[in-house]
Order: structure tokens, then sequence, then C-alpha cells
């Protein structure tokens, strides 16, 4: 699937790997939940940023203790009609984490703003659509009344103030 960040197509830099599939031995890599609390002093020894992969049958709690140690989560959206990740996204985004949030699965371009005022900052999107609709989305909403980067507040817009420059964290833990 392409993956879509600010507004544009990059490749994807991390490794996802499976429950039972071999670890690489460096660079970033992304597991399943289970495997992550299952077997997380030997990934976290490992070079390379950690990332995870969680059901939304999980609680965005049990992620908490990892939280500060991981460089990505992705959330799926496994139906159109199942917006879970949603709630998972905000849940995530006010334990206080910063790096990234990755949408995945059965999700619509006209989405994105929603997925982006939630906390999401990158997207595997589907070819169901072609890539210009995905580009074309990811640009039409320009003010949100959360605070996202990349975007001005619609209350700040209104009162003609300035938004504070956003600053990226640093999300290359170790």
């Amino acid at each position: 699937m392409p993956l879509l960040k600010a507004g544009r197509f990059v490749p994807d830099d991390w490794t996802h790997v499976g429950a039972d599939d071999e670890l690489p031995a460096d660079g970033d890599i992304t597991v399943p939940f289970a495997r992550l609390a299952a077997d997380y002093e030997q990934l976290s020894a490992r070079p390379g940023r950690l990332g995870v992969q969680l059901p939304n049958s999980e609680r965005a709690e049990h992620l908490r203790l990892f939280l500060p140690n991981l460089g990505l989560a992705i959330l799926p959206f496994p139906t159109f009609t199942d917006g879970r990740a949603f709630s998972l996204a905000r849940q995530i985004r006010g334990m206080g984490y910063t790096c990234g949030l990755r949408a995945t699965g059965a999700f619509l371009p006209d989405q994105l703003g929603f997925l982006a005022e939630v906390g999401f900052d990158s997207f595997a999107v589907s070819d169901r659509f072609p890539e210009a609709a995905w580009t074309r989305a990811a640009s039409a909403i320009t003010l949100a009344y959360q605070t996202i980067p990349g975007r001005a507040q619609i209350w700040r817009a209104r009162h003609r103030e300035t938004q504070p420059a956003y600053r990226q964290p640093n999300c290359d833990v170790r």
C-alpha cells in the first residue's frame, strides 16, 4: 500500500514483522501487539526503532507502558464501518504519545481530515482510489478544531492570531 505522509507519497522505511516471523538483524520494525507484550525485552534490545501494530480489539491503555519506547503505532480500519481506531488514536495521543501514528485499512479519502484531527500523521492508503484523490483529500481541509501539525486552528484563524511553530518531537527513541 502506498504511504501518504504530510500530503505526499513517501517510501515506508519500516519493516513490518508478523507474529512468528524472524526478526531482521537491525533496522526499524513494527510487530503485532501480542509479540510486543511477550517479547519486549528482546525487541527493545535490538538496533533500530520499534513500532507496534495494535488491533482495534485491544485497549489503548495496554500500550501505556510501551509508548515512551515506540517510534510508530499502526492502527487498522478492518472495515469501512469500524471506526474504533478513531477512538484509539485519540486515547493514545491523550496519553502523551507524540511519535508516528499510522492508519491502515479500509478508510476513504474523505476521512483523511478527520483522521488527522484525532492524531494520525501517516496513512497506508489503498489503491482503490487514484493517488491524485488521496493527495487532493490531504490538502482539502486546511483548518482544524484540534491542534494538528501543519494546520491552523479555526479559533486562531478567526481571531487572526498566528499559530505557534510546531516542533517535531524526537521519535528516534532507543
